[in-house]
């Protein structure tokens, strides 16, 4: 009864902090609308430290409440202040619902995938798969985890795509040999953008390459330099090679390296069988997470593997021809050969239809808040948040330096905005001229190699700061499908991604002082 009383008192005292929060975060944002003048650099405005407070308030709440939602929904509200918009259903809402990126991701994530999810587990198919690799390839918990870490480095086009196939692929097996949502969700995570800046034969370089040129830098000067460029910065992404050798670390049962959280969570599944921590909030609905399969139909491991064969072939195939991976086409032949599968098995078309449903009802809340993740990062854009953080580098710095300084603003504009692409476009047309003038006024021995660190100090930077932001699209969706509570995750993950990122610096700063 005292456990419980002290458990209250302290859920009540964390609610009334983060109401005070709120407060003072309206309170705010509608002093900057009235009285802070916002400054210009070049074709962008920021307003000073002020540019950070929507990111700000929804991170400090979505820590102290837990509730992504009400945190999201919150930012967004003071974003809106501050820019003068209070009617934020037609003014805010509703135009980022009409963007073209939020359509087709609520139409990938909400209609696709949880229509697949539904599908698969009316069938049974997910469950089939489960068996079938636990009795011919899964001994117990570190083959299970060796298979999904194998999976993320297959799947190496990184982001939301890697996130999602590897983490519903592995979420049954998984959870049969009993693993924790935690240990799983950090590595379908961090084997997703940081395997994609390793092994980068992706979409990743041609999108980069276009952000990083430089007037009078030779060996910046044309489409072929810098997709060259990128590449031989591919041995120098620290972060991204040492987060990859730490997901094999925990895969292997080796958790010296995890953080205290992922211990515990390891522990705690292997001695009680307990996959979620205690008053954990999973983001997958119950929906998800149970078969109901009608009386006489018995599924078969195709069932899975057809439907999953079709999406990686149609995604990489789609990659080659179009420069792009086509997702939408890849879930939407997946989800019909699923369905058609079904129906000529003798499962009826009501009973299909009613998997597709439950899909859509276990998805609905991570799709929403998916939804408000990338309006808080359009929000935090618009009012400068990035921009005021790379502008604060406009002083002198020594040359050593810089790349961690990078490095952290990176971090901070990747965490703050919940997106690397994101990052990309506010930092490196600022941070690359900002590198090479630091280079020619201290006279490097090496400018090309001290542009390639700095170069990979944002990238993977960027990485760090979109793996481990609780508004990230990746950190949802590593949720989302792994089954895992949001901040369990986010909490959990952050400190391996912190060592990471400091081993990362270290070896940065030293490349810089021995061989620059």
């Amino acid at each position: 009864m005292k456990s419980n009383f002290l458990l209250k008192a302290q859920n009540y005292n964390s609610n009334f902090i983060a109401l005070i929060v709120l407060i003072l975060g309206i309170f705010s944002a509608l002093y900057v609308n009235y009285f802070v003048e916002e400054t210009m650099v070049g074709a962008a405005y920021h307003y000073g430290l002020w540019s950070l407070l929507p990111a700000f308030i929804t991170i400090l709440l979505s820590w102290l409440t837990r509730e992504p939602l009400t945190a999201l929904l919150s930012g967004i509200a003071i974003g809106a202040f501050m820019m003068g918009q209070y009617d934020l259903t037609d003014q805010i809402l509703i135009p980022a619902m009409a963007q073209t990126g939020t359509a087709g991701l609520l139409l990938l994530y909400l209609w696709l995938l949880g229509g697949l999810l539904g599908i698969w587990s009316k069938t049974g198919a997910a469950q089939a798969f489960a068996d079938y690799m636990i009795k011919h390839f899964v001994r117990g918990q570190r083959s299970a985890k060796l298979v999904a870490w194998f999976l993320g480095i297959l799947f190496f086009q990184g982001g939301t795509m890697s996130t999602v196939l590897v983490g519903t692929t592995v979420r049954p097996l998984a959870d049969k040999a009993g693993i924790s949502h935690e240990e799983m969700s950090y590595i379908v995570d961090s084997t997703a953008s940081p395997i994609a800046i390793v092994i980068a034969f992706n979409a990743w370089p041609a999108y980069v390459q276009a952000l990083i040129f430089v007037p009078g830098v030779a060996f910046l000067a044309t489409e072929a330099d810098r997709l060259a460029f990128f590449f031989s910065a591919v041995p120098f992404s620290f972060y991204g090679i040492i987060a990859v050798i730490g997901t094999l670390l925990l895969s292997l049962n080796i958790t010296k390296f995890s953080g205290k959280r992922i211990r515990d969570a390891h522990i705690r599944a292997t001695t009680t069988g307990e996959l979620d921590a205690p008053g954990a909030k999973p983001l997958s609905a119950k929906e998800l997470q149970t078969c109901d399969v009608p009386k006489g139909y018995n599924a078969h491991v195709l069932e899975f593997i057809l439907p999953l064969l079709s999406l990686i072939a149609i995604a990489v195939l789609t990659f080659i021809f179009y420069g792009t991976p086509k997702i939408n086409w890849a879930f939407g032949a997946a989800l019909l050969i699923s369905a058609f599968v079904a129906l000529a098995k003798g499962m009826s078309l009501s009973q299909v239809i009613d998997g597709f449903g439950n899909g859509l009802k276990g998805v609905v809340l991570a799709s929403v808040i998916l939804m408000l993740a990338v309006t808080i990062g359009a929000i935090s854009k618009q009012i400068g948040g990035g921009v005021y953080l790379v502008s604060l580098l406009s002083e002198q710095l020594p040359y050593w330096l810089l790349p961690v300084i990078l490095q952290l603003m990176a971090m901070l504009i990747a965490f703050s905005t919940g997106t690397s692409w994101g990052t990309f476009a506010i930092a490196f047309p600022l941070a690359m001229p900002l590198a090479w003038a630091i280079a020619q006024s201290a006279g490097v021995n090496n400018p090309e190699l001290f542009m390639i660190v700095c170069f990979a100090t944002v990238l993977n930077g960027s990485v760090y700061g979109d793996q481990c932001s609780p508004i990230s699209d990746t950190t949802i969706l590593s949720s989302m499908t792994t089954g895992c509570d949001m901040m369990d995750h986010v909490k959990s993950q952050i400190v391996p991604a912190s060592y990471a990122a400091g081993l990362a610096a270290i070896l940065w700063t030293l490349t810089v002082v021995f061989f620059v």
